[in-house]
């Protein structure tokens, strides 16, 4: 939910309907009584906000992998008390589809990295694409959820389908206990 974590340069019109998502979804959510817990964004935590955009084929390696497992550390233990608390129903997690980390249903991939000089960088860059499958961050988080023994429906938000978040969090249909 926090877009200021995406690096410069997003496109704005996707910055524009994402944001407007956001907020819409942020109402419904504090409407309906459901509280929420912000994933870390490991590409924040490790490059910073001036930072390129990647691919999920430079983030699916052990380095990465591992610099996500310890940002993950302590949002799985609350989710594991959560889970045991008798007034708290856990609804699911939602990501960010298309992001190299945070994607769900699709991720960015392409043969990105090396160095630049004497390389056709636009004949680099266009090699990009979106794919399905879920970015390295969802992955492990799937794996770790599993391995806890928490089975949680996973989506990832997308500014033109509002309505899989919607969906993914019960909006309108769930009553009482809410996490």
């Amino acid at each position: 939910m926090n877009t200021a974590s995406k690096c410069r340069g997003y496109r704005l019109d996707s910055i524009h309907a994402e944001e407007q998502l956001r907020r819409d979804l942020l109402h419904r959510v504090v409407d309906h009584g459901i509280q929420l817990l912000q994933l870390p964004c490991p590409e924040l935590t490790l490059y910073g906000l001036n930072r390129w955009g990647h691919t999920r084929d430079q983030f699916d390696n052990p380095f990465f992998r591992q610099h996500c497992r310890e940002q993950l550390k302590p949002i799985f233990l609350q989710l594991q008390a959560y889970a045991a608390a008798e007034d708290v129903e856990l609804l699911g997690v939602l990501g960010i589809d298309g992001s190299p980390s945070c994607g769900v249903k699709y991720t960015c991939t392409g043969p990105w990295g090396g160095d630049f000089g004497g390389r056709d960088v636009s004949g680099v860059l266009a090699q990009a694409s979106t794919a399905p499958g879920p970015g390295v961050l969802m992955e492990i988080l799937a794996e770790e959820l599993a391995r806890c023994g928490l089975s949680l429906p996973m989506d990832g938000l997308y500014a033109r389908e509002p309505e899989r978040a919607l969906a993914l969090i019960g909006l309108g249909e769930k009553e009482g206990k809410h996490g």
